[in-house]
């Protein structure tokens, strides 16, 4: 069954009227509109009539319409351009706390250039208080920017009231109309405004082209420089085919103005009523103003659930967007919703839905069947059946249960790292290994020949097969204690389980793929402990024994050891383009592969050549562990880049932006400690610090033993291993990566 789209303040589909101007002028008209033969007047003609076109949604004059290459370059031209084109006026700028990052980000940027920058608050509702405007705005302020419609709530603002607080100040007034233009009437002179910003892609237009209104007599500096192009304005050819494109869309948008008004807002009503009828008051809660929002947008909030796992459950049905996400993937409350200061226990459960010229009545039903049976699942009464791993390609989608995935869930390491620094370090003799030196596992002498060796590792689904999952989980537990030297005797099992949202069968299924490879290990599961939870986590507590005096610690390391990785880099990045549906099956199946497979071979070989230290390579990533050997050895390092074995796939996903949210607060945490060559890219970087789940060994060991090392990994069937760099010398815990 086709998905249900209900995410159209995200982008819309171009429309096939749209789309047919479009054609002639790929294939038959594609002269450069600067051009003075025939081909070049056909062109220019087109961007002049779409110019007019784009005037007349606007109530304005085509001489103040300028074509962008979208909503945020608009936004960047509106802001930078008024401020830097008119220092006379002043240094103040005034925006709202609810603002786009396109605006919000850009205004940033000029007070860390020395302009001085206020922040409007919000009410309840998401509106801003012209009086607040009122009280703030002084003589030295140069522009004002508050969007006329959020894109969160859909709250739409008092703009012509305060474009006259603005003007009756003598400083310049911008909106961002992205959300609201062909959702309501949106007229330039009406609104009094000065600068407006405008995207296609938002009212069935294509991708990749805005235009901004730029009040006759305004002046404005250009972002851009080079030819005079749009009246100097912007320079750069003309992309005729979409300016044509945003021109057909501004037509059909006044044409189609009342007709979607009605039309949208009954359905946006319909959907409303539903998921009120079906979960009421005490679960759902409407976010934004009762009557002053966008006609196609609603807003509402889920008590007690949170909204990256249930877009993840009904993901496959329906298509719609976090509202308490903000733009970076942190589970965090938005700034909006900060801004309105929506309860802690509504914000994390907070969804934007949004109708558009698709959506049908018979499709909200739907909707409201399929999301109100979520929210009963993943509420803590569990009101509905669990639901099918299975889609309609037979396919198991395991890791659409969970908004993270593996190790990469980790909590972040520089908070992690000021909670443990207030805990108290065991003095007792018998703890040979504690936290304080960083370790994979903690070591408890016993007597002169035996110590016990204890780790515990469990996490979210990474792959979407449960067997899979529940041998990587197992694969990744032991690997603790195999970086202590240790023998590992039992394990037991760490569950989470969604029985509300699950079938009993696929925790089966995970404990079979656990029980399978801790057997390649020679162990049993001999229990453990379970919770039922609104998502799926698994994974061990590990016991094991060593001698104590053949205990291998993360502190060790030493001045001129050489530095050998195991296994490849790169499962966290790959792990995410499966999630995201990017990756190819190939890709996965060699980062399963990966994972899958156990230290114990690299175990072996440590043993038999003898080394001084080492770390698996786990959540905070290759950088993340080197650097909590390095500062617990009181020691440098130098790695190689180039020496680094990384899977070929993570560069080509982390080079498309696709990355965890854990690689990059990795990549964080260490670059103070870090020095990268200046030939070391982003997607290197990203790699370096990719939070791996069941990765490799990261030994230092004597230089001259490097050589064996290797070669017993190889023979232990180790192909990946590599000799990476080595310890530089006494230090404080930094690193050089050339």
């Amino acid at each position: 069954m086709i998905p249900i789209y209900l995410d159209y303040n995200a982008t819309t589909p171009v429309m096939r009227e749209v789309a047919d101007e479009m054609t002639p002028y790929l294939y038959q008209h594609f002269g450069n509109p600067s051009s003075s033969h025939s081909f070049g007047v056909a062109t220019r003609r087109a961007v002049e009539e779409a110019r007019a076109r784009v005037a007349s949604l606007l109530g304005a004059t085509p001489a103040e319409i300028v074509f962008t290459s979208g909503g945020t370059e608009s936004n960047n031209l509106a802001i930078k351009g008024a401020v830097l084109g008119n220092p006379d006026k002043g240094s103040h700028i005034i925006t709202s706390a609810i603002e786009h990052p396109a605006v919000m980000e850009v205004c940033r940027w000029l007070s860390s250039q020395g302009y001085r920058l206020t922040i409007l608050p919000v009410d309840r509702f998401g509106l801003v208080d012209p009086k607040e405007l009122e009280r703030t705005i002084t003589s030295d302020t140069v522009l004002v920017s508050v969007m006329h419609a959020n894109n969160e709530v859909g709250t739409i603002q008092p703009i012509r009231e305060m474009a006259a607080i603005a003007h009756a100040h003598g400083a310049l007034f911008h909106t961002d109309a992205a959300q609201s233009a062909g959702k309501l009437p949106v007229k330039a002179g009406e609104l009094e405004v000065d600068l407006l910003s405008l995207a296609a892609h938002k009212f069935y237009g294509p991708k990749g082209v805005g235009a901004l209104f730029v009040r006759d007599g305004v002046r404005l500096e250009p972002v851009l420089h080079g030819a005079d192009h749009e009246r100097g304005r912007r320079p750069g050819t003309e992309n005729v085919v979409l300016i044509v494109g945003l021109g057909r869309a501004c037509l059909e948008a006044a044409r189609r103005l009342e007709r979607r008004m009605a039309s949208f807002q009954e359905l946006r009503d319909q959907l409303f009523e539903g998921l009120k009828g079906a979960l009421g008051d005490r679960i759902l809660r409407l976010n934004g103003h009762q009557q002053k929002r966008l006609c196609n947008t609603l807003s509402v909030s889920f008590r007690g659930i949170d909204a990256t796992t249930l877009l993840s459950e009904i993901g496959a049905q329906v298509a719609a967007s976090a509202g308490a996400a903000c733009h970076t993937g942190d589970s965090d409350r938005s700034p909006v919703l900060e801004a309105m200061d929506v309860p802690p226990e509504w914000a994390p459960g907070t969804v934007r839905f949004s109708v558009g010229d698709g959506t049908r009545p018979e499709d909200i039903d739907r909707a409201v069947n399929i999301v109100s049976e979520a929210v009963k699942r993943l509420s803590p009464e569990g009101l509905s059946s669990p639901v099918s791993l299975v889609t309609e390609d037979g396919r198991f989608r395991f890791t659409r249960f969970t908004h993270g995935l593996g190790c990469a869930c980790k909590l972040r390491p520089q908070w992690l790292e000021e909670i443990l620094a207030a805990l108290p370090v065991p003095t007792a003799p018998e703890f040979l290994v504690t936290g304080a030196t960083r370790d994979d596992a903690a070591v408890y002498r016993l007597d002169d020949r035996t110590a016990i060796v204890q780790s515990v590792d469990f996490f979210t689904p990474i792959v979407d097969d449960p067997v899979q999952f529940g041998a990587i989980a197992a694969a990744n537990a032991l690997s603790d204690l195999y970086a202590m030297g240790a023998r590992p005797l039992f394990a037991l099992g760490i569950v989470g389980f969604p029985s509300n949202r699950l079938p009993a069968s696929v925790l089966q299924s995970i404990l079979e793929g656990a029980v399978e490879k801790l057997g390649e290990a020679g162990i049993f599961l001999v229990g453990g402990h379970s919770i039922d939870d609104t998502e799926p986590k698994f994974g061990l507590a590990v016991t094991g024994v060593v001698h104590p005096d053949q205990v291998v610690r993360n502190d060790m390391a030493r001045p001129g050891d050489a530095l050998i990785l195991t296994k490849p880099l790169g499962v966290g990045i790959i792990a995410t383009a499966v999630k995201r549906g990017m990756a190819s099956e190939e890709a996965a199946r060699r980062a399963i592969a990966v994972m899958s497979e156990l230290n114990l071979a690299a175990a072996d070989a440590m043993r038999a050549v003898g080394v001084h230290a080492c770390t698996d390579i786990t959540g905070f990533g290759l950088l993340g562990h080197l650097r909590e050997m390095c500062q617990a050895s009181g020691v440098d390092a130098i790695i190689s880049e180039a020496s680094v074995p990384v899977l070929k796939s993570a560069l080509e996903y982390a080079g498309a932006g696709i990355v965890p949210g854990g690689t990059i607060s990795n990549l964080s945490f260490v670059e103070s400690h870090v020095t990268f060559a200046s030939n070391v890219s982003e997607v290197i970087r990203f790699v370096l610090a990719d939070a791996q789940t069941s990765g490799g060994l990261l030994v230092s060991l004597p230089a001259e033993r490097a050589d064996a090392m290797l070669s017993a990994l190889k023979d232990g069937g180790v192909t990946h291993a590599a000799h990476i760099g080595h310890i530089a010398g006494k230090g404080e815990g930094n690193i050089i990566v050339s």
